[in-house]
């Protein structure tokens, strides 16, 4: 299997031991400290910044390449790990094109600055182009944050936090606001809220704001409330979208090998053999088998578009959130199969139990279902083009 191959970032003994971590990161609900340090140590945190920030100027195919690896193993700590992955990507992809508003963040990631999503809000169904959060501007080009932030993957150790606000000082031109809001922060407060069926490692808690003040210089973009082509936008859904298809990805293609393991393995009366012999595990088998071969191909594909500065227009905002949806639900499919073809001892507390619970979360990553149906059913359709939300 390609998730197997020896690689310099991320060699198999490094691997073997996040794998070796994470059902009991799982048991005790508790963060993957032992992963983050080795892969700090590894130089994985800085694979996308560009070789003149001291990163391995690596791209968003590459870096998906390496996520699927690394969720092969250990899909939680693939999962939040790619939040501050995402980050870096952004600001590479802006200085690659000449823009250099993220620069600084390219030198902190450097310096060792841990970077998060703070974009989750309770009843934000708008993802980006609203926002519950407030912010309050100041004549220095600065505001003041205050709102409520959800699933904040990598809770414990993140540094600077991303987030988007609604500047509604002018209710008829209300104004999104992306800024960087910096862990010691005063108003910033971390609450232990993270106790869930599946992801646990992820430890992403909920993160107050309180009038945090964010200085001109963090403020990524003002941009107007709703859909918008901005670069920095665009960049930020292509790399999440991408990388959270990766690690479902590589979630379901273990789940898959470890099915197939056992398949070959349990026996069967009836058979007189192991139950591989079974027409129905065979065709459970296959089935998976043929989820996961398409998945890859379109997360390679665009992937690849992506970094090659393919020119999909008004249709890119239904690649991403396409591959994010197709990536998971499939994953969702495969370990369904998965479980079944490996028998009643996959309902044992395991490792495939683990990833029965793992990939459920993948439904509720931005774009959700509703939202993938309602973008790209509305684009195909023309309903978009003419103005409608």
């Amino acid at each position: 299997m390609t998730v197997t191959h020896e690689d310099p970032v991320l060699p198999d003994d490094l691997l073997a031991a996040f794998a070796g971590r994470a059902d009991r990161y799982d048991r005790e609900n508790a963060f993957f400290h032992e992963d983050f340090a080795d892969l700090r140590a590894a130089g994985y945190l800085t694979v996308a910044l560009p070789p003149a920030f001291g990163g391995a100027g690596l791209g968003l195919p590459e870096v998906a390449a390496a996520q699927r690896r690394l969720a092969y193993h250990a899909p939680a700590t693939a999962l939040a790990t790619g939040m501050h992955l995402y980050w870096t990507g952004v600001a590479a992809d802006l200085h690659r094109a000449g823009d250099d508003s993220l620069d600084w963040l390219l030198r902190e990631a450097a310096a060792g600055e841990v970077f998060a999503a703070g974009h989750g809000e309770p009843g934000n169904d708008r993802d980006l182009e609203y926002a519950r959060t407030v912010a309050v501007p100041h004549g220095d080009g600065g505001y003041r944050v205050t709102g409520h932030k959800t699933f904040t993957s990598l809770s414990p150790v993140w540094t600077r936090l991303g987030v988007h606000a609604l500047d509604d000082s002018d209710p008829e031109h209300p104004k999104i606001v992306h800024a960087f809001v910096d862990r010691d922060a005063p108003g910033v407060r971390i609450e232990d809220t993270w106790d869930t069926v599946g992801q646990r490692a992820t430890r992403s808690d909920d993160t107050h704001l309180a009038d945090v003040p964010v200085p001109a210089g963090r403020v990524a973009r003002v941009l107007a409330a709703g859909p918008t082509g901005d670069p920095f936008v665009a960049s930020i859904f292509a790399w999440a979208e991408v990388l959270f298809a990766s690690v479902y990805y590589g979630l379901a293609r273990r789940a898959l090998d470890l099915a197939v393991a056992s398949a070959k393995r349990r026996p069967s009366v009836k058979l007189g053999r192991p139950v591989a012999h079974d027409p129905y595990v065979q065709w459970s088998v296959a089935e998976a088998t043929v989820e996961l071969e398409g998945v890859l191909a379109h997360i390679e594909r665009v992937a690849d578009d992506w970094a090659a500065g393919v020119d999909h227009g008004d249709d890119w905002p239904v690649k991403l959130v396409a591959v994010k949806y197709h990536a998971t639900e499939s994953a969702k499919r495969v370990v369904d199969h998965a479980v079944k073809a490996a028998g009643a001892g996959a309902l044992r507390t395991g490792e495939l139990s683990r990833l029965y619970r793992d990939v459920l979360a993948g439904t509720f990553h931005p774009a959700n279902s509703a939202t993938v149906h309602e973008l790209v059913g509305k684009s195909v359709l023309g309903l978009l083009a003419a103005g409608e939300r």
